[in-house]
């Protein structure tokens, strides 16, 4: 059984260390001590434990009915007997008898042990909940302790909080000793108790630092309507302000950038975009695609699909490195895109020529659209053109024999007409 001393000990460190109230761990440690107690071999009656708070000396009690028939030694006393301790006792109540401790027995102080040891996990655990509860959510700030498996272990005060391979920014590196910032994503219960855990990857985070940084967003009167995010990359972030006075994109981005730089310096050089957000799908577009400007556009609300063009300089930026671009705007705007090259001049007066030349050519009869159309491709765009032309010329063009007798007279004979 844990001498006073020992008992002392722990209920200083616990208070001291985990913040445990002495009267809750005195309660806890009077109770396993109780249960394991009554679980042992050496005892058959209930007992009371009472422990000192200031000395942690413990005093225990067995609670014996007075009879005047003694059946069961262990849990019963002859009301004789009682009346050496309580002159006024009489038969069928309950009397305290003063034990010493270690009667209890070895195992009931290794049951007591094992009990005390969970019990200050409970408490462990709730206190740990209680104090970081309130904080899921928001950012908070520890030093880096160390790492395994890819995983981060962060010390914040009195609790360490992991920060999990798969909730980091990709490239990002951290040695012992380093400060960082985090989202507490969430408080795990395990077996072995709770686990804070960490992020630096969630869209959460991007959001609560912008609502720090920028005032207007903290105040509410710009308000964030949707962000898309390719941590380490790029975020997408669409903005509003209900008050027609307020930019709502020149608030986040700050003074020459000033606002924006730090939430970008926070995240190791993760680009930040900040859009104008607008209900008109097609001004929407327009914000989030930029620098790219969308040509052509067809909305199909049915299906929420954007279809558009892009002149063949902006194509690159619009689909962006990997399609990181065409994939955030499609996250942010809640849209699928279908993004197309546009058609140079050059392009269009081209294709305009080569329809008109299969179009002048299916006016001949005997001569199909596809036939037609394999004709302007070898460069027979009109009837001029087969002056001379053999039928051995159109074998080597790729027509057959049939093909060729058939296109040739043809030709002679519009040309009789």
């Amino acid at each position: 059984m844990k001498t006073g001393s020992e008992i002392l000990a722990v209920l200083e460190y616990m208070e001291k260390e985990k913040g445990i109230p002495r009267g809750d761990m005195i309660q806890t440690i009077a109770e396993a001590i109780r249960s394991a107690a009554l679980k042992s071999i050496n005892a058959g009656y209930d007992i009371r434990i009472e422990i000192n708070p200031k000395t942690g000396h413990l005093r225990a009690w067995a609670i014996l009915e007075v009879v005047d028939s003694v059946s069961d030694p262990q849990a019963q006393i002859h009301v004789s007997k009682a009346k050496e301790f309580d002159p006024n006792v009489g038969v069928n109540e309950l009397i305290e008898k003063e034990i010493d401790p270690a009667f209890l027995g070895r195992i009931a102080a290794q049951g007591a042990r094992q009990a005390i040891t969970q019990g200050i996990r409970h408490f462990e655990r709730e206190k740990l909940y209680e104090d970081f509860k309130h904080s899921i959510g928001d950012i908070v700030g520890g030093v880096v302790r160390h790492q395994d498996a890819g995983n981060i272990y962060v010390e914040m005060g009195k609790a360490e909080a992991i920060l999990p391979y798969r909730e980091r920014i990709p490239g990002e590196e951290y040695i012992p000793g380093d400060r960082i910032r985090c989202l507490l994503l969430k408080i795990e219960q395990t077996s072995h108790g709770p686990d804070i855990i960490l992020s630096r990857s969630h869209g959460r985070f991007v959001r609560r630092l912008l609502e720090i940084e920028v005032t207007e967003i903290a105040d509410g009167t710009v308000e964030i309507y949707a962000m898309a995010r390719e941590p380490g990359y790029r975020t997408k972030v669409a903005v509003y302000s209900s008050d027609p006075k307020v930019d709502a994109v020149g608030s986040c981005v700050g003074t020459r950038g000033v606002r924006i730089r730090s939430i970008v310096k926070e995240l190791g050089g993760e680009k930040i975009d900040v859009i104008r957000y607008s209900d008109d799908p097609v001004a929407f577009l327009q914000e989030a695609i930029h620098p790219a400007i969308p040509r052509n556009v067809q909305v199909d609300e049915a299906s929420r699909q954007i279809s558009f063009e892009v002149n063949e300089d902006d194509l690159a930026i619009a689909i962006g490195k990997r399609g990181l671009n065409a994939r955030l705007t499609s996250r942010i705007m809640n849209w699928k895109l279908d993004i197309k090259k546009a058609e140079s001049e050059k392009e269009k007066n081209l294709n305009r020529k080569i329809q008109q030349a299969k179009a002048g050519l299916n006016n001949i009869p005997g001569i199909s659209d596809g036939l037609a159309q394999r004709l302007v491709a070898c460069g027979f765009t009109d009837i001029d053109v087969f002056d001379g032309v053999a039928q051995e010329d159109l074998e080597d063009a790729g027509f057959s024999s049939e093909e060729a007798c058939l296109i040739l007279e043809n030709i002679k004979n519009i040309k009789k007409n």
